[in-house]
């Protein structure tokens, strides 16, 4: 193998792996909801897009950056989710397995067609001096906007895990996952940890939106487009597992990044949905579901 086909492949394998962090950004905040509350949050590809179209919207009224949309888009984020889960889905009571599909679907076709009657159906995009700029390094160049994006990614889980492992809120976080009833017996407000936890995933769908925005552009619906990644992440690091959920992401950007480079671009969503009906028919647990602790 020569050297040029070398770079390539190391190339094609960074972006792959800085795609598949924001694919493990995106799909954490769906597993640790299922991992807690055990639902699957069907809006989370919306709420995404709720944290496009806030970055574009500062960008566009007041010219902020928009990595300091985090600022406001990750707060928003986690109000919107506490809000939904204290006033939608905790009213559903026992009816919550089937009931939260039904409601997360349609709270998915509320935002988007919020969305859409306010900023309308034409893609829109921003732009960003350092946009085009790439960092170069062991003769691998690296878009500079994906390089911060996998930076945040990387900063926003580790946040994650430090409060989960290192703090009395993330002691009562897992004990609520693995035994609400005994949480409750020790004092834990199982429906305020709920409710924080969905706020939580929902901030890092929001996160992950505005991390996007730089390099993409967004559109109504965009969340359709990651929701499907959103689960097939979960799918492939096992539903609930938030170790295997980043693996999941990882895994999944490489094959596309590889699948897109060495055969074609123009399959390359199909390059993951193929995965995930190897992994549903060869092992449904998840590739990591076994091996990796839960919550």
């Amino acid at each position: 193998m020569d050297q040029v086909a070398v770079t390539a492949f190391f190339q094609t394998l960074v972006q792959g792996l800085l795609t598949g962090g924001l694919y493990a950004l995106i799909g954490t905040g769906l597993s640790l909801i299922f991992g807690v509350m055990k639902i699957i949050n069907f809006a989370h590809g919306d709420f995404l897009a709720i944290g496009m179209f806030i970055t574009l919207l500062l960008f566009k009224t007041f010219n902020i950056d928009p990595y300091l949309s985090l600022l406001v888009a990750a707060p928003i984020g986690f109000s919107l989710g506490y809000v939904i889960q204290r006033f939608v889905l905790a009213r559903l009571g026992d009816r919550l397995g089937e009931g939260s599909l039904l409601a997360t679907l349609g709270l998915g076709l509320i935002i988007s067609n919020t969305l859409l009657l306010s900023f309308g159906a034409q893609p829109q995009s921003i732009n960003v001096p350092y946009a085009i700029n790439t960092f170069k390094f062991a003769g691998v160049q690296v878009s500079v906007s994906l390089l911060i994006a996998g930076l945040g990614t990387v900063l926003a889980i580790s946040a994650l895990n430090l409060v989960l492992y290192r703090t009395e809120l993330g002691r009562a976080i897992r004990a609520t996952a693995q035994n609400p009833l005994g949480a409750e017996l020790q004092g834990v407000k199982t429906s305020n940890i709920q409710a924080i936890v969905f706020g939580v995933g929902v901030s890092f769908a929001a996160i992950a939106g505005v991390l996007l925005m730089p390099l993409l552009y967004t559109f109504p619906t965009v969340g359709e487009n990651y929701v499907t990644k959103a689960f097939i992440v979960t799918v492939l690091g096992g539903l609930g597992n938030l170790p295997g959920a980043i693996a999941g992401g990882l895994v999944l950007g490489v094959i596309e990044s590889l699948g897109a480079f060495y055969v074609s671009n123009n399959y390359r969503d199909a390059y993951g949905l193929i995965a995930f009906l190897l992994v549903l028919l060869l092992r449904p647990e998840g590739l990591f579901g076994k091996t990796v602790k839960r919550v």
